[in-house]
């Protein structure tokens, strides 16, 4: 077996499953805490359809398909394939979101899991407040809900060869689609995630491919950008949550002037 290799919150072994006679290249995942072990049942519900085949799910562990091809979004994004990238992502984020069967349980509705940055804004005031207002009024009238992968950025969705591109690694939560795909606005890995006129560019990428309301997919990547700065803020990361606040601040002035243009 290889070298195992870790995250905040699971730890990943790189391994062969044999099922019969067919040797199927797979990852197997131990889960750390429990929001990694929900994930595995979202991803068992998926059932390959937009995500990595899960092979087997017990308890902590986790074996699932290995993605094999050489891509990478994050490279792609970062030399002059930020279009293509996106693209992808969002087509990728539109099959985890097509009708199934029941959703498996456990999952935990979006207003709950904005409650971090109710906190923080109060705490900190400043461009949260702004997301937090903005989080309340889309969660009041929530459309189009669906079970949400809840952390699609660039490196959650692999190359997996002739399957295509996959998605890994989803949270626990349900909610408006359009929460999905901000965050392919927010990454902070990607080295331009700052550039203002990459964000220009991409909000009207996303929007089209995704078919969202421009206006919409601003008002949560506000609201998610928010968010995601209260999370880093409570770890002690510094450096993305300035990050997540510069993009905070970039939705909200691109958003007062597409609601001022359609006024």
């Amino acid at each position: 077996m290889a070298t195992p290799s870790s995250g905040a919150a699971a730890i990943y072994y790189p391994s062969a499953w044999m099922e019969k006679i067919d040797g199927r290249p797979a990852m197997l995942k131990i889960a750390i805490d429990d929001e990694e072990k929900l994930g595995g049942l979202i991803m068992q519900w998926w059932d390959g359809d937009g995500a990595a085949q899960v092979y087997a799910c017990e308890g902590d562990a986790l074996l699932m398909e290995r993605a094999q091809g050489k891509n990478s979004l994050i490279e792609m994004a970062s030399q002059g394939q930020d279009d293509e990238a996106s693209r992808i992502a969002c087509n990728v984020i539109a099959k985890l979101h097509k009708p199934r069967l029941a959703p498996p349980p456990g999952l935990t509705p979006l207003n709950i899991w904005f409650e971090a940055l109710e906190s923080s804004a109060q705490r900190e005031g400043g461009v949260l407040l702004e997301s937090l207002a903005v989080a309340h009024d889309l969660l009041a009238s929530p459309c189009d809900i669906v079970v949400l992968h809840g952390d699609v950025h660039h490196g959650n969705v692999l190359d997996f060869g002739s399957r295509g591109w996959l998605a890994i690694d989803p949270k626990r939560i349900i909610g408006e689609r359009g929460y999905d795909y901000a965050n392919l606005l927010c990454n902070p890995e990607l080295p331009t995630v700052t550039d203002p006129i990459r964000f220009i560019r991409q909000s009207y990428v996303i929007a089209q491919v995704a078919n969202l309301k421009r206006q919409r997919l601003l008002q949560w990547t506000l609201a998610y950008a928010g968010l995601s700065a209260a999370w880093f803020l409570e770890d002690g990361d510094l450096q993305n949550a300035h990050s997540d606040l510069f993009i905070a601040q970039l939705a909200s002035k691109t958003l007062l002037t597409e609601v001022n243009r359609n006024s």
